[in-house]
């Protein structure tokens, strides 16, 4: 697990633009975080979504679908043209994310790279993350 890792290179390259948490008695117990995406063909204001987690005796329990709903308001506020993620499509699906060929991320099976445009318009080309998705302390 590294997400806490992801999180804090994130942070500290300034590049966190929605960080979001669920708390219960002083614990965090769900999170879930936004970051700008680069596109080869230069378009601009799509965002990544990840890491999101839920503690597992919460899962479940609508967490996880508040955050998700909540984020993707936030990045919206802020302009977004649309949100990537990397994740699995049936759980996804729930929030209009699908997969779309126009938009690529290299080594990962197609079907679990989603989308989920704002506008009509959908880029086409590469997608990069941040390099803090690398890190690993």
């Amino acid at each position: 697990h590294t997400e806490q890792f992801i999180v804090n290179a994130l942070r500290e390259s300034k590049q966190l633009t929605v960080s979001l948490v669920v708390e219960t008695q002083g614990k965090v117990i769900g999170h879930i975080a936004f970051s700008p995406v680069s596109i080869s063909d230069g378009t601009t204001n799509w965002y990544g979504l990840g890491p999101i987690s839920v503690l597992p005796e919460y899962q479940g329990k609508g967490i996880g679908s508040k955050l998700m709903k909540e984020g993707l308001n936030r990045i919206k506020a802020l302009n977004a043209k649309g949100c990537v993620l990397l994740g699995d499509p049936n759980y996804y699906g729930k929030f209009g994310f699908k997969a779309d060929t126009r938009l690529i991320l290299e080594g990962v099976p197609a079907e679990y790279f989603q989308i989920l445009a704002f506008t009509d318009y959908v880029p086409s080309g590469y997608v990069i993350y941040s390099d803090a998705f690398n890190a690993t302390a």
